[in-house]
């Protein structure tokens, strides 16, 4: 067994193989992060933990037997590892929840370590664990600077939500790695793991969705999710709350272009980017701005010869809803117009201006204000809805508009039940997969 052996008085060494060491360690080598490609999302998270948290350096490393991988970072040029000593991610690992300390050179257990003792010279460290689901913390979401600070716990709370968010991209990524592995079983194998596949493929589109909508105050919700042909599509949508009274909400809908599982990871970059920003900097145009340069960074690394090009359509809202009504933000970016059905039967329909996310060089989104009283009904889709063929031709936005012709006053749910009865009269197979997201208030 080894050891690290620090100063007296200090916490116990940490043992590398007893027995929960063993399974942490099982639990990273799971998720195979390790030796990998440069990852985007992961890279957006370092990114944003600086930037929230104001210091100069952001990462995310993962703690293996006896070295700290630096998986992703944020001006901090040059590293990729250090040795597992005792002290900052090390330590790190050892705690449930955030850890600080505001002065490495006066901590027993960080002033040895090498960031601290070298270069850069940290002196100030704050980090907190991304956690399995099983309780593995495979290792952290780190802030780092050259002076000594202390942190506010509301800061704190926000690197946990982002070492939740690099957990949770985690779990996505390898849902698509045993995806991608069983396709290529399945082609170079028998036709019985085509079950299994689509088993996964169903797992996983539903992994890029959120699992149920949760209850927004004072509002009705409801949505509707289509796939067309390929099992797993690249539409998605989000509802979460920004603050733990309710005031604030973050809503978006989507469309990434492509199918499959290529599609599926870049839903997860483009839904995980766009609630880290809501968290960070809860603006609709500022969000889809921070996820047209995550795009054009993704297509740069990535890229064969360094620029693929793919993109999304987008739409971004805050909502705010009272007990008289509903303020919401929008913006959008090469979007569907958004739809108001009001309570005494007019029918709105608002063109969100907005470039393709991820196209244009100096690309600008503005924001518009919709305000929802009693009876009124909001509805989001994709641009699925309208593309749509129904008796060979196709349904267009001038079809959608007369089928919503009678249907002012619905509230969100049975809106909802209509459209599903709409898109079982579509032609098959479906060309397109269709989203759709309705929110009203009560009358």
């Amino acid at each position: 067994m080894e050891s690290f052996e620090v100063p007296d008085g200090s916490l116990p060494p940490i043992p590398v193989m007893d027995t929960g060491e063993r399974g942490r360690l099982a639990a990273v080598r799971r998720y195979q992060i390790l030796g990998s490609p440069p990852d985007a999302v992961l890279d957006r998270v370092a990114a944003l933990a600086a930037r929230v948290l104001d210091a100069p350096i952001g990462s995310v490393t993962i703690v293996d037997e006896d070295r700290v991988w630096f998986v992703a970072s944020s001006g901090l040029p040059g590293v990729a590892q250090v040795s597992r000593e005792p002290g900052l991610c090390a330590e790190a690992v050892r705690r449930p929840g955030p850890y600080a300390v505001a002065d490495t050179a006066q901590d027993r257990h960080a002033a040895g370590h090498p960031l601290v003792a070298g270069e850069p010279g940290v002196r100030f460290y704050a980090a907190a664990p991304i956690t399995t689901a099983d309780g593995h913390r495979l290792g952290t979401v780190n802030v780092m600077g050259p002076r000594p600070r202390e942190v506010a716990s509301e800061k704190l709370t926000v690197l946990a939500d982002l070492a939740a968010l690099a957990m949770e991209h985690l779990e996505l990524r390898l849902s698509a790695l045993r995806a991608a592995a069983l396709e290529r079983a399945v082609h170079e194998t028998a036709e019985r793991e085509k079950t299994q596949l689509a088993a996964l493929a169903d797992a996983l589109q539903r992994s890029l969705l959120p699992p149920g909508l949760p209850e927004l105050p004072h509002c009705e919700i409801a949505a509707h999710y289509q796939p067309a042909i390929e099992p797993i599509g690249g539409d998605f949508y989000d509802l979460f709350p920004l603050d733990e009274h309710g005031r604030r909400w973050g809503l978006f809908i989507g469309d990434v272009v492509g199918k499959g599982a290529q599609a599926a990871g870049r839903t997860s970059l483009v839904r995980y980017t766009l609630r880290t920003e809501a968290i960070t900097r809860p603006n609709p145009a500022r969000m889809l701005t921070g996820l047209d340069a995550a795009i054009k960074l993704d297509q740069a690394v990535y890229g064969p010869g360094g620029a693929e090009m793919w993109f999304c359509t987008a739409a971004a809202a805050i909502v705010r809803p009272g007990p008289d009504g509903a303020i919401i933000t929008l913006a959008a970016g090469g979007h569907p117009p958004l739809i108001l059905l009001r309570a005494d039967g007019r029918l709105e329909s608002r063109e969100l201006r907005g470039p393709i996310i991820g196209c244009l060089e100096g690309a600008v989104f503005d924001n518009v204000h919709v305000e929802l009283a009693a009876g009124d009904t909001l509805l989001l889709h994709t641009d699925g809805l309208i593309d749509a063929h129904r008796g060979g031709t196709r349904f267009g936005e001038d079809g959608l508009h007369a089928f919503l012709a009678d249907c002012g006053g619905l509230a969100a749910p049975a809106l909802m039940d209509r459209l599903r009865g709409l898109v079982d009269t579509f032609d098959d197979p479906a060309d397109d997969d269709i989203a759709m997201v309705a929110l009203s208030i009560p009358a």
